[in-house]
């Protein structure tokens, strides 16, 4: 198995702190720039799993940068730079203690929900007799509350701007912002024969303006399904066949894992690490449409801290 980054402790010039989260560390620099470094950390039902995936780091920041550069017509976003394959620096934003889920398709958590007789999700009414994995006849945005800790809870929008989590003003901002997003992502994703199922995205303020933040549309925030062959796997009830980290949650169900207390993450070999990188460079490949290039250094850290600091030093 290639070597994985899975823990950093880099001390860039200026660096005023860092927060390691699930699967980024971001490093605050002079008050200003963000340093976010993709890590080959996996987590799912919000825990962070124990083995690193060879080459997921910079397939997310190599997907994030090029979607972030796609979409940068449509909202103004965070990113100034990438001058590592696992690195992104960009612009300090207050982040908002929301995340704006977005679906296309009753598909995942909101389908287990559904199958288990929920038919309200975050405030919107959902109909009687769908079935798993279909479309919507508009897409739904399903916020969530950005917890510190643990589980992120879904919310409606009449509760955020009620509560005065995010303004009124501001919620509509990132909602119109969010449905643009995917609907560019969606026009993209088609292109390429895949189907943008459901996505998050994040946002944050700067100077009173609303700035994207964050990943957009790499397979840790989004689902994709493979066009070809939806309807008729839809139409027989069968699976879709699908590039995103949904098959790692599937794998981990499949062994009595969801995150619940007492459960014990199932043992990740070698050889399931790597089918697992195997997946994310195959979507890497479908979104992009280039070629993936691997990085093998045998020192990760040495890498980005050489060149996270050339860069700061031409700021």
């Amino acid at each position: 198995m290639a070597k994985t980054l899975t823990n950093t402790d880099f001390n860039f010039p200026g660096q005023k702190s860092v927060y390691h989260g699930k699967v980024r560390d971001v490093y605050d620099i002079n008050d200003d720039l963000m340093v976010m470094v993709a890590t080959d950390r996996i987590s799912a039902f919000d825990v962070i799993l124990p083995k690193g995936i060879p080459y997921k780091g910079q397939v997310l920041n190599q997907i994030a940068a090029k979607f972030l550069d796609a979409t940068a017509d449509i909202v103004p976003n965070w990113k100034l730079a990438t001058p590592d394959p696992m690195v992104t620096v960009g612009l300090k934003c207050e982040g908002f203690r929301v995340e704006m889920i977005i679906r296309g398709y009753l598909t995942g958590s909101a389908w287990r929900d559904y199958k288990a007789g929920m038919r309200e999700l975050c405030g919107i009414k959902l109909p009687d007799g769908m079935k798993e994995n279909e479309r919507f006849p508009e897409p739904i945005i399903t916020p969530t509350t950005k917890a510190e800790a643990g589980h992120d809870e879904n919310i409606s929008r009449e509760e955020i701007i009620a509560q005065g989590i995010v303004s009124k003003e501001d919620y509509e901002t990132m909602e119109r912002y969010t449905r643009a997003l995917f609907k560019r992502g969606t026009e993209i994703a088609a292109e390429k024969g895949l189907i943008l199922v459901d996505t998050k995205y994040e946002f944050g303020k700067r100077d009173g303006k609303v700035y994207l933040i964050d990943e957009i549309h790499t397979p840790d925030s989004s689902r994709y399904f493979y066009a070809d062959g939806y309807e008729e796997r839809f139409a027989n009830g069968e699976p879709q066949k699908q590039l995103s980290k949904e098959f790692v949650r599937q794998w981990l169900i499949e062994h009595d894992f969801m995150g619940k207390e007492g459960q014990q993450v199932p043992e990740m070999t070698d050889e399931y690490c790597d089918s697992v990188s195997d997946r994310y460079i195959e979507l890497y490949e479908h979104i992009t449409g280039e070629p993936f290039v691997k990085t093998d250094d045998t020192d990760l850290n040495a890498r980005i801290q050489k060149n996270v600091e050339a860069y700061l030093a031409t700021r």
